[in-house]
């Protein structure tokens, strides 16, 4: 076989997922599409392609999350990060099981407390009460309790099909970027002033820009610190998904019943380690 003839024994991955997609390019550009598609005729036109509706679902959902979170333009992103924080993924199970874990694992192992409540999502917020103050403060349970930092949590549970669900999780983080915006700009109007001071009182203009220059550095500094803040809410996002879709995450009912099942295990073994 030369370079000139191409191999047709065996397609790779990477020439199979370009293939998939121009042929649903394709297809999708003989159909009379106008302004757009509805939810339902796109249901149909990945049918019409051979694609189950459980994926075509959860590309739409994070289509729809992508869309929602656009990559932030200008100065305040690009030195202190995002406002929000973004964590999705298809795991399995129902989504009342899925709301229950969930909801469980962010008031009892975050420390946050329910907000508001839809059909479909949730969110949470800080608690403020002066135990979990204590608890986040000297880090009980050796948990970090980043999640607190943020002034709200969503979690979104949709369906994709009987035994998965697509989990999507937002965190408000505004309020910290608004903080070190506030603060990194605090620092440079400090050095600001002090070298129009310093001009004004008639000090050598290289000595007198000298204050300006450093508080533009360590304002900027102060903003940037917050990059490695948001860094570790994206791991408590991730890190959340990755015990659902492992299991770990459970409704309370579902704790107690293994609880209950271990408690049971151990008293028979003491039972019969007695000869009782």
């Amino acid at each position: 076989m030369t370079d000139l003839v191409p191999d047709t024994s065996r397609i790779d991955r990477a020439a199979l997922e370009r293939i998939i997609r121009r042929a649903t390019e394709i297809h999708a550009s003989e159909r009379e599409i106008g302004d757009g598609l509805t939810e339902s005729e796109l249901m149909t036109l990945g049918r019409d392609v051979g694609i189950p509706d459980r994926y075509v679902r959860q590309a739409l959902l994070e289509e729809r999350s992508d869309a929602s979170l656009q990559h932030e333009p200008g100065l305040a992103a690009w030195l202190a990060g995002p406002r929000r924080v973004v964590a999705q993924r298809s795991v399995p199970g129902t989504a009342d099981k899925i709301r229950a874990a969930l909801n469980h694992w962010m008031t009892e192992r975050e420390l946050l407390t329910v907000k508001r409540r839809f059909s479909d999502s949730m969110t949470w917020e800080p608690r403020r009460d002066i135990f979990s103050s204590l608890k986040r403060d000297l880090g009980v349970g050796g948990r970090p309790y980043r999640l607190a930092r943020a002034r709200e949590i969503a979690g979104q549970v949709s369906v994709l099909d009987d035994d998965r669900c697509h989990v999507h999780i937002v965190a408000d983080l505004s309020n910290t970027r608004r903080s070190h915006i506030g603060g990194g700009a605090t620092l440079a109007a400090s050095g600001a002033l002090a070298t129009t001071i310093g001009i004004t009182l008639g000090v050598m203009l290289p000595v007198a820009v000298v204050p300006a220059g450093v508080g533009m550095v360590a304002g900027a500094a102060l903003a940037r610190r917050r990059l490695s803040q948001v860094e570790a809410v994206q791991v408590s996002l991730e890190q959340i998904l990755d015990r659902l879709e492992h299991g770990e995450l459970r409704a309370p009912e579902d704790e107690d019943r293994v609880g209950n099942g271990m408690l049971e295990r151990l008293t028979g073994e003491l039972r019969r380690g007695l000869g009782i």
